[in-house]
Parts: structure tokens; C-alpha cells; sequence
């Protein structure tokens, strides 16, 4: 066999083979694919996200490498309102809100982990939050400081005891919203 054409055939075969790696996934990475890590205190695995805004103390924007901003719902807590359409503002809702900015300063990262449902009736993602700098538990903390209350909903409720032991702590210290607020429980 001539050498040129031992050549034309080895050229074809490796394309052939470029190709097929190519549409397999084998020869590149998803470039949007979030970033999956362990959760701090190895407490099972998030996506890595990067915070875009705090809209108030349980509700934040987030990017996830490559997409657009998601609007996210802390779980297993409840902020004082400060944004809901037709409602007043409530006792301790922009001191909630700030301490949420405080605590996720546009660019922070984030380890986000879901629980049972992925979404709300308002489309937003419903999310644990850690930074993932520290690895502070972001929901735990504004429930540890006093800036929010228990909201636990079935079937998303896998760190409901955690959660409500850091309530309880603020409750018995008068911490926050359980010092300045009549009846903060039952807003």
C-alpha cells in the first residue's frame, strides 16, 4: 500500500474517532454544569452558586456557573416581611434583611442543597444555604441570631430538628426578633 494513502487512512480514522469522542461527552466537560462539592460537616453534597442580591432575609438571587440569576427560597425559615406586594413591613423584617445582606454580600459563594421538592408555587428554588468561605449555615444563623422563625413544610423538613433547636436558643436568650417583637411566632 503507498504511503500516501496509509496516511489519507490513518487521517480519516482519527477524525472518525475525534468525532465520536466529541458527540459521547468523553472528549469535553459541560462548561454550565454547576460545580457539585461536599456540604460543610459533610452533611451530603450542594451545587456551588454565586449570590447575585439579597431580595430579604429569605430570599436571594443566585447564579450557578453559566446560567442566568435563580431566585431561591431559604428553607425551614421565615423572615419578617419587608417586599410582600399589599402587606406592611413587620417588626424585625429590615433587621432580617440586613443581616441576610450582612451574611450573603453580593459575590459570596454558596453550597446550595435542595431537599424534596426542587421548587415553590412561585417557581423559586428552595435551598440550604452555606458560605462556602466559612461554612457557616446560613438558615441556621439567622434562626441562631433571632432573625427568623421555623417555617418547616412537608416533605422539606430534613433539618427541621436542627433548625428548631436554633430557634429555640434565640428564643430563650430574647435574641432578636424574640426580644423586640410581641408574639414574633405567630406573625
Amino acid at each position: 500500500m503507498p504511503l500516501r494513502s496509509t496516511g489519507a487512512l490513518l487521517a480519516r480514522a482519527l477524525l472518525l474517532l475525534l468525532l465520536l469522542l466529541l458527540l459521547s461527552g468523553a472528549a469535553c466537560t459541560d462548561p454550565v454544569s454547576p460545580e457539585v462539592v461536599s456540604v460543610p460537616g459533610g452533611q451530603g453534597t450542594g451545587m456551588v452558586a454565586t449570590v447575585d442580591h439579597v431580595v430579604d432575609g429569605d430570599t436571594v438571587d443566585l447564579s450557578f456557573r453559566g446560567r442566568p440569576n435563580e431566585r431561591a427560597r431559604l428553607l425551614g425559615i421565615d423572615t419578617p416581611e419587608t417586599v410582600k406586594p399589599d402587606s406592611p413591613v413587620e417588626c424585625f423584617g429590615p433587621e432580617a434583611s440586613a443581616r441576610a445582606h450582612e451574611l450573603l454580600a453580593a459575590g459570596t459563594e454558596v453550597v446550595v442543597q435542595r431537599d424534596e421538592e426542587p421548587r415553590d408555587r412561585y417557581g423559586r428554588l428552595l435551598v440550604y444555604l452555606w458560605r462556602r468561605s466559612d461554612g457557616l449555615f446560613v438558615n441556621e444563623a439567622l434562626l441562631a441570631d433571632g432573625y427568623a422563625t421555623v417555617l418547616s413544610i412537608e416533605p422539606n423538613s430534613t433539618r427541621r430538628a436542627q433548625l428548631a433547636a436554633a430557634e429555640r436558643a434565640a428564643r430563650s436568650n430574647r435574641d432578636g426578633l424574640w426580644g423586640a417583637c410581641e408574639d414574633p411566632g405567630g406573625r
